[in-house]
């Protein structure tokens, strides 16, 4: 026998095993259980809020909407791993994946997902916005060269960043700096 039973969309979205969350224009309409908690705050106190609370720096998420423009116009979504902020100033590694509802407008009304990644990625050392910004790059497996295009700085510049985070890491080759990145013991 078939029993047909009403679902209850906004008690999948509350109870969901992700953080996740409705947006429009980069502030959060509504979010989840799962969201609150992994960033350390009480249900609902998220809602109306801008994304900038879940960032170390204002820089960093200015820098990171100029990055998700252009990319989620060419896939209709964006995905990454970056620092982000607790509400107790605490950093932690995310999985951050978004997709526009109307794909001509990338920053518009969307729905994304965090997952805290920080058991397996944990922030270990002191890290600066920029760091923090060519450290999740280089995570992905970009190039120096494509690192410089995506934010706008030299090569050099960038060669300089990794320099910096390969002491902070005390990695002697740069594979080596990703594989502590993303948390692997070497």
């Amino acid at each position: 026998m078939n029993q047909s039973y009403a679902i209850d969309y906004e008690m999948i979205f509350q109870h969901a095993p992700v953080g996740m969350c409705i947006s429009v224009n980069r502030v959060i309409q509504s979010s989840n259980l799962a969201l609150a908690a992994m960033f350390g705050y009480v249900r609902g106190h998220l809602d109306g809020q801008s994304f900038a609370v879940l960032y170390p720096t204002m820089d960093e998420f200015l820098r990171t909407g100029d990055r998700i423009v252009p990319i989620m116009n060419a896939k209709g979504r964006y995905s990454d791993e970056r620092i982000m902020r607790r509400g107790d100033g605490e950093l932690f590694w995310c999985h951050v994946t978004g997709r526009a509802l109307n794909a001509a407008e990338p920053l518009g009304a969307g729905v994304w997902t965090f997952e805290d990644v920080s058991e397996k990625r944990p922030v270990t050392a002191e890290l600066t916005p920029r760091e923090r910004e060519i450290a999740a790059l280089l995570v992905e497996g970009k190039t120096s060269k494509v690192i410089a295009r995506e934010t706008g700085l030299s090569p050099r510049t960038v060669e300089m960043h990794r320099a910096k985070l390969m002491r902070k890491f005390s990695a002697s080759t740069s594979s080596e700096l990703v594989h502590k990145l993303v948390g692997v013991a070497r």
